[in-house]
């Protein structure tokens, strides 16, 4: 590419993220500062660009049609499921609105918005479930968001871009993966030692080691992940030229198109945008998580396979289909950020912050997350390691993810939790 003499110094780098319509251009000068040209866009504009553009906006109507349900009939079972619908795009413009947000931000504190917005919609909900007491909700939602994009997501990554690049191995940064797997078995580390202590009845003292434990172990986990993102965001710069194990992930290269040049939206619109899903995610969670129990007894499923299977599948809906669509573009290194990325995000930041929530709360939520899911968890993180060590993907690969995640399912679906209430 040729600049001209006054802009010589500077490099510019196209920014993907992880929806094909969130692009953007800065233009990276010597300072070391961002910059991107605001558009101006009107009331209506906004509303079309946020709202019309997006075919998975078609959902959003089943919220409002979701609590007309919850207050004329008493059906548990479909105001959940239209619940779900509502909560899906809410959930995907929550993560356009950040990286809409962070093209004004710059890479660093980008990524700290993604940190903090990547996975806002699991981490509501979870918030509003310890404020009714279901501290139980609360983990295994979690635990379900972990094992959903370790197994299915990746999974279902590496089995579409198999079958598109059926005739090449495709490859991934192994450096990465490495790191990753690493930090994952950190987080079950943080969660197999409470589970011990509690199952091997070697408390110091009875009822109350566990509780400590867990909780000095989560502000531990809370400063090894901003060890993390100061790592992945200052460190180690160069990582910003592959992918941030942050979702939403950004890529650089240096191709560049006018049509591409700034943002969709503006500042200010974002940070509006951003509240307003905030707040309606808030408020359709709280009818979702009311409606959990009375779901359970109207499909006839136990809490557990809700909690686990169904919520996370339905919740990442879009997240899924992005990590799905860059495998596809021989993106892997995209996909594994979405997938991984996000359940690093989840277990070594969401689990120990919810367990710091509960303790300002005076809850008492800790991380035995009981024998059966801490195991369940354990070997799911052991195999995946194991597929990412040599840094290659292909069709089979994934459909063993995928064959692993039924096997999962179909577990927790005859698993009856013993603190079910």
């Amino acid at each position: 590419m040729e600049f001209d003499d006054e802009a010589e110094h500077r490099r510019l780098f196209r920014v993907e993220t992880n929806s094909p319509q969130m692009k953007a251009v800065f233009s990276l000068e010597q300072g070391g500062s961002l910059s991107a040209k605001t558009p101006k866009n009107t009331v209506i504009q906004s509303f079309k660009i946020v709202i019309l553009s997006n075919k998975l906006n078609l959902l959003l109507p089943f919220g409002p049609i979701a609590i007309l349900v919850h207050y004329l009939t008493d059906n548990k079972g479909w105001f959940f499921l239209l619940s779900l619908l509502g909560i899906t795009p809410l959930a995907e413009r929550l993560g356009y609105a950040t990286e809409q947000l962070a093209c004004y931000t710059g890479p660093t504190v980008g990524g700290l918005l993604n940190a903090t917005f990547g996975n806002v919609t699991e981490l509501i909900i979870s918030i509003i479930a310890l404020k009714n007491g279901m501290i139980r909700v609360v983990q295994l939602t979690l635990l379900g968001s972990i094992l959903s994009n370790m197994l299915l997501v990746l999974g279902c990554s590496f089995f579409c871009g198999g079958f598109v690049f059926s005739r090449k191995q495709q490859v991934f940064d192994k450096g990465n993966a490495v790191l990753n797997s690493g930090m994952l078995l950190i987080a079950v580390m943080s969660l197999l030692f409470p589970t011990l202590l509690y199952y091997t009845h070697s408390e110091v003292r009875a009822g109350s080691s566990e509780l400590a434990l867990s909780r000095s172990t989560s502000c531990i986990m809370l400063v090894a992940y901003a060890a993390y993102l100061f790592f992945q965001l200052k460190s180690q710069p160069s990582f910003l030229t592959e992918v941030l194990c942050l979702p939403p992930f950004y890529h650089f290269s240096e191709e560049t198109s006018d049509d591409d040049e700034v943002p969709e939206i503006s500042k200010w619109e974002a940070i509006i945008w951003l509240l307003i899903f905030t707040a309606w995610v808030s408020l359709l969670s709280g009818y979702l998580v009311d409606a959990i129990e009375g779901a359970s007894v109207s499909w006839k499923m136990p809490i557990s396979f809700i909690s686990v299977i169904v919520l996370p599948i339905v919740g990442n809906a879009a997240e899924h289909a992005g990590a799905i669509m860059f495998a596809m573009k021989d993106k892997l290194d995209l996909s594994l950020g979405v997938a991984i990325g996000s359940s690093i995000q989840i277990s070594m930041f969401a689990v120990p912050f919810c367990v710091v929530i509960s303790w300002m709360m005076g809850g008492q939520m800790d991380l035995n997350f009981q024998l059966f899911e801490t195991a369940t968890l354990f070997i799911t993180v052991i195999v995946v390691a194991f597929f990412l060590q040599e840094g290659t993907s292909n069709y089979f690969k994934g459909l063993m993810l995928i064959l692993s995640y039924l096997i999962v399912a179909v577990s927790f679906f005859v698993h009856q939790d013993p603190n079910q209430g």
